[in-house]
């Protein structure tokens, strides 16, 4: 049986996490399964790593920071081999070029366009455990290309599919898949599956515990996800194909602390607004989330939208460029938001759900900025300082987690 082991940088954070890590393989290899084990860079290696680029440069090379930050994993994946030898396991680490994987020409957040395993093949062959360095993998042209924050997860489940192996397995510092996040909604509990499309919507809104893109390949490629502690023996949560059984409304909810929100006043209501916008954020990478646009006055509007924080710097210049070639009034920029999310398949064909979010918030006093919504998610943007207040009273009102109690729908 052939299995692939992902372990994140919380399980790699030191000599003795990589280590203990090393002895979790190894008992699978003693087991008799064939093991691909894929890391991520120590701890918070890459953050420094950043840190560090940022000191060379307000805008670096999007080249050359892949050159940069792929060497994270490059360190992981060649100590780890080191330790599984020590351990009487022969070994080999392996690039993301080594392994095969070819991505697109997206610097910093690359897409795998295909795998080509000869090499993963060739080793386990000959006995060999290979250690695949996450996050990274080339161009078509031999650069160092990577895969966006959690990238890793993605290495993992492309070369789970690539291998044709049993299972993917995911591991971090908790186990599975919350209902909240534990850290902050004590009574947050590990559900034992979810379908794919919870996953992503949960991805998606601010849940850390998978990359989106990963489990966008995983769905299409059908690879069923095992999310489980490195640091535990808890089952953790499946993640596959949605069963037919009923479910409840809400499986779980998020929280994304780290967006903006922007807001173009006073542009002109006619054709074509939107498109030069939307389009030209479209253009230069910026990815928008939520959008709102106002109700027209005296041929007037507002529009405002969500966005990741981290890409303000690069979108505020052509949002102010595009106000001013529509003749628009004034720019708001608002780094003090958050984004609450409830997600559930039950939702669908279910009514009263975004009617008891909304009751949940007004109790707490919370007011809502922005709605959106998806046939099995609400989300809603607040005021930064009531995320968690917010995060809790939703996750209390829908019965979730150890302490409550199940609410009737």
């Amino acid at each position: 049986m052939l299995i692939v082991q992902k372990y994140g940088g919380s399980s790699l954070r030191s000599a003795e996490h990589l280590l203990n890590v090393a002895r979790k393989v190894k008992q699978a290899v003693d087991q008799g399964y064939q093991v691909v084990v894929v890391v991520s860079a120590m701890g918070d290696s890459t953050d420094a790593l950043v840190s560090l680029a940022e000191q060379m440069s307000a805008v670096p090379s999007a080249r050359e920071m892949d050159q940069l930050l792929s060497t994270g994993e490059t360190q992981s994946s060649a100590l780890m081999a080191m330790a599984l030898e020590h351990m009487g396991i022969p070994a080999k680490s392996f690039s993301g070029r080594l392994a095969g994987i070819v991505t697109t020409y997206d610097y910093g957040k690359a897409r795998i366009e295909h795998v080509d395993p000869k090499e993963l093949r060739n080793a386990l062959a000959v006995g060999l455990t290979p250690v695949v360095a996450g996050f990274q993998g080339i161009t078509e042209a031999g650069d160092i290309s990577t895969l966006g924050r959690g990238g890793s997860d993605l290495t993992a489940i492309a070369v789970a599919n690539a291998l044709g192996a049993d299972r993917c397995e995911i591991y971090s510092d908790v186990a599975g898949v919350y209902t909240a996040d534990p850290r902050i909604v004590p009574s947050a509990t590990p559900l034992g599956t979810l379908s794919y499309d919870e996953m992503l919507e949960l991805a998606s809104q601010g849940a850390q515990v998978l990359q989106t893109q990963a489990v966008e390949f995983a769905k299409g490629q059908q690879v069923p996800i095992y999310a489980r502690s490195t640091f535990s023996d808890d089952p953790g949560t499946v993640i596959a194909e949605a069963d037919n059984m009923e479910k409840p409304a809400v499986t779980a909810v998020a929280l994304n602390r780290h967006i903006a929100k922007i807001g173009l006043i006073g542009v002109p209501d006619a054709p074509g607004v939107a498109a030069l916008l939307f389009g030209q954020l479209a253009e230069h990478g910026v990815n928008v989330e939520l959008i709102i646009q106002a109700v027209s006055h005296n041929q007037l509007n507002d529009i405002a939208f969500t966005i990741e924080e981290q890409d303000v710097r690069r979108a505020e210049p052509i949002v102010e460029d595009c106000l001013r070639q529509l003749g628009g009034q004034s720019l708001v920029i608002d780094t003090d938001v958050a984004k609450v999310s409830a997600i559930g398949s039950g939702m669908l064909g279910r009514p009263g759900v975004a009617a008891r979010i909304f009751q949940a918030l007004a109790s707490q006093g919370i007011n809502i900025q922005m709605i959106g919504t998806s046939e099995i998610k609400i989300s809603c943007i607040i005021a930064r300082e009531h995320a968690e207040q917010a995060l809790e009273a939703i996750h209390t009102a829908f019965g979730l987690g150890a302490s409550s109690e199940m609410v009737e729908e």
